[in-house]
């Protein structure tokens, strides 16, 4: 076990509307350690980017982030910081690579120049020296000619180099912590692999923890140690990169990796899906948030959350299932005398 640098207890957000209180984050909790990568996974809609943006403080109303929830980086309390504490954080302790680079990025500034901001803001070097920092930082993250592209606005970069610049500027301050909320949304696979392995390489250098927001658990394989699933504003199953995958142990996890493309399938075999719809949130179901749209449905599901079983090795799942109350089903989940799924 490393030491610990985030931890979130408890984390409950819901955004006030005109419709009634929408229950984005429903109570979860989860830790970073220093220099590790951490996946949260799951559907659009689940509170994966609700939950990367109160780590930052950047809910805004009508959104609230709830009484008794808890958030600490390094043993701060990030709800409790001031105004002026909160810029400091920003940027410098806590960086945030958002969804969309061409909607995050000024377009009527050149790049270079929110680089060498984001520097002098936080008094980390005068102007020369920052403008000077951020063509270098632009040439780390692997962007040709950075010394003329530094003089570029963002309209006239590619979505890969767009994103590419966001890292350089999320960097540039040398966080504790990188939040990349949806990193490769809109890239081609072959883009989508150079963001990652850039990541990984500027996490080894900086030895800067990572916090990676995704739908797709295909882009998380080769980089998270651990990695939670998401649910309805809940974490449904946690656990090692190897106990998700290969030993699933809540049908909606499950659910997910069938639904990742494969290099194995027949020609003309339909891609898997998952059937039906997320609950809504305005009114969230009293039982397991999945029970709807699962096979394995049971009565009790409906009625009642689980508790959350504990498989060893921080593996955890929230599943009736697993109660051993429960009849046996041929549920096609981890069997622990067979060692497979």
């Amino acid at each position: 076990m490393g030491e610990t640098l985030l931890q979130v207890k408890d984390l409950r957000v819901s955004y006030y509307t005109y419709a009634g209180e929408v229950q984005s984050v429903r109570g979860i909790s989860f830790d970073v350690e220093k220099g590790e990568t951490v996946a949260i996974v799951g559907e659009s809609g689940c509170g994966k980017s609700v939950t990367a943006k109160s780590i930052m403080r950047l809910i805004a109303d009508p959104g609230k982030i709830k009484e008794g929830s808890s958030i600490t980086l390094d043993g701060r309390d990030i709800l409790a910081m001031s105004g002026r504490e909160l810029r400091s954080y920003r940027g410098a302790e806590c960086a945030m690579i958002f969804q969309d680079a061409l909607t995050s990025l000024d377009p009527t500034m050149k790049v270079g120049k929110q680089i060498a901001e984001v520097l002098t803001i936080h008094g980390m070097a005068t102007k020369r020296e920052a403008a000077a920092k951020a063509v270098e930082l632009l040439r780390q993250v692997g962007i040709p000619n950075p010394e003329r592209r530094a003089q570029e606005y963002p309209h006239q970069f590619s979505g890969g180099m767009r994103q590419r610049a966001m890292i350089a500027t999320a960097l540039a301050c040398g966080p504790k912590l990188l939040i990349a909320d949806e990193p490769t949304t809109a890239l081609d696979v072959t883009i989508q692999a150079q963001i990652i392995d850039l990541m990984k390489q500027m996490q080894k250098e900086l030895n800067a923890a990572i916090l990676l927001i995704t739908h797709d658990l295909g882009v998380v394989a080769d980089i998270a140690r651990r990695i939670c699933v998401m649910y309805s504003g809940k974490i449904v199953e946690r656990g090692s990169a190897d106990d998700i995958f290969y030993r699933p142990r809540h049908p909606y996890t499950l659910a997910l990796l069938s639904a990742v493309p494969r290099l194995d399938l027949e020609n003309k075999e339909h891609l898997a899906s998952i059937e039906g719809t997320p609950p809504d949130l305005l009114k969230p179901p009293a039982g397991c948030p999945f029970c709807t749209r699962c096979k394995y449905c049971m009565p009790i599901c409906q009625e009642e959350m689980p508790e959350s079983t504990d498989f060893g090795g921080g593996h955890q799942a929230s599943c009736w299932l697993h109660d051993p109350r429960a009849p046996r089903v041929d549920a096609p989940l981890y069997d622990e005398k067979e060692g497979r799924v």
